[in-house]
């Protein structure tokens, strides 16, 4: 019996039979509770590893909030300095007018009792420039640690995303590279073979190539696509760089929605609608020196809207 009443928003398979329906079905969970089963160890490092970095950029902006007050420290001890004839030796605060402010108020300083007036001076000295370095240090340190963040996020969303045991070789690999896992198989031992991008054909004959992880990302995009084929990813989202193989034509209005539709697909937005996907000549896409595996820049872009869906002939 045919089922109709959702429209395109779904996509429906038929059997020659309910024991063969059942059969996919259960094929399927079977094989969803094994992957879940064998990346737990996976899941668990990642998740421990976003939990941790969150964690970081929390305090370290806390830090830079606290560091952004600088500026009172400075005119303290300027304050004083400009007042240590006012100020008796073990006095534990000091009324003083500040010259730095309109109609020049009064302001009440805090003093260590145990120091003199020029050392109180020296200490607000000390703890803003304390205060102005950390500001700097902690700007590039957040920077860092959201870079990472986003990294480890992209890998959460491959994880949730791999449908085979060497998808899931290819991760732990990768992971394994970047430092995140001691690497224990033997030195004879040779590495998993990389296996090839997801691939699709747009109903106008475009050939459209899809990432499996961070690292295929990038091969596909600064390796096997031409400077003139079509670079697509979804904007702001993590997901698989999507490549339209053009050979010389001209993309159609109709590749590239359903290239921008396979590209949703394959991203942390699957189960959303109107995604935003950002395209651009391959040409316009590199990658930042040092950075972590999948991160680009691209520039000349422009963005179209899509419900994430793939190909009717594939499912």
């Amino acid at each position: 019996m045919d089922i109709r009443q959702y429209g395109d928003s779904v996509k429906s398979v038929q059997y020659e039979s309910f024991s063969k329906l059942l059969d996919a079905f259960y094929y399927k969970r079977d094989m969803a509770l094994r992957m879940k089963t064998k990346s737990a160890d996976l899941h668990k490092l990642v998740s421990n590893a976003i939990e941790r970095l969150s964690k970081k950029i929390n305090i370290q902006i806390l830090e830079l909030q606290k560091s952004e007050n600088r500026e009172e420290l400075r005119i303290k001890g300027d304050l004083l300095q400009a007042n240590l004839y006012k100020i008796e030796r073990g006095a534990v605060a000091v009324e003083v007018e500040n010259f730095y402010e309109e109609n020049s108020p009064i302001m009440r300083i805090a003093l260590d009792p145990s120091i003199s007036p020029a050392n109180n001076a020296q200490k607000f000295y000390k703890a803003y420039q304390k205060a102005k370095t950390a500001q700097q240090v902690l700007k590039v340190q957040i920077e860092k640690a959201k870079e990472e963040l986003s990294y480890m996020l992209s890998v959460q969303d491959f994880l949730l995303r791999a449908e085979s045991d060497k998808e899931l070789s290819q991760i732990r690999l990768e992971l394994v590279e970047q430092g995140y896992i001691k690497e224990r198989r033997n030195n004879k031992q040779k590495a998993p073979k990389a296996l090839d991008p997801i691939e699709f054909e747009t109903s106008d004959g475009f050939t459209v190539l899809v990432g499996r992880n961070n690292k295929q990302n990038d091969v596909l995009t600064l390796k096997t696509a031409s400077k003139n084929d079509m670079w697509f990813h979804t904007k702001d989202i993590h997901g698989s760089h999507t490549i339209v193989l053009l050979n010389g034509r001209e993309i159609t209005d109709t590749a590239i929605i359903e290239a921008a539709q396979i590209c949703a697909y394959h991203s942390k937005a699957k189960e959303s609608s109107q995604v935003p996907v950002d395209y651009t000549l391959v040409k316009h896409v590199s990658k930042p020196s040092g950075s972590k595996p999948g991160k680009v820049i691209y520039v000349n872009n422009k963005t179209v809207y899509v419900t994430p869906k793939l190909p009717q002939t594939n499912e």
